[in-house]
């Protein structure tokens, strides 16, 4: 499980994130269908924004061996970061 935590000066939430949600989210997020579509559906705001950028093609089953191997290393911190707002922000496994 991944777990995002923000504190601000008002505000304080976790949101844990199962492993199992993370691979959905990596299929339907990098399926062909989504990327092929992404570019369509971003065309016209690049057009009118003078942008060039295409979308990389991400394939899907090279991200989920990565989420298999943040399994192995449960507590260790991928970011802590503290501004000098006072808001922080940490991502744990």
């Amino acid at each position: 499980m991944i777990y995002v935590k923000v504190k601000t000066k008002d505000v304080r939430f976790s949101i844990p994130v199962p492993y199992a949600l993370l691979n959905i989210a990596i299929s339907v997020a990098f399926s062909k269908f989504i990327q092929k579509h992404a570019v369509k559906w971003t065309k016209e705001h690049f057009k009118r924004k003078e942008l060039n950028f295409t979308f990389p093609i991400i394939d899907k089953s090279m991200l989920k061996p990565i989420v298999k191997e943040l399994k192995k290393h449960k507590g260790m911190v991928l970011v802590d970061v503290k501004a000098t707002d006072g808001t922080e922000v940490r991502v744990k496994l």
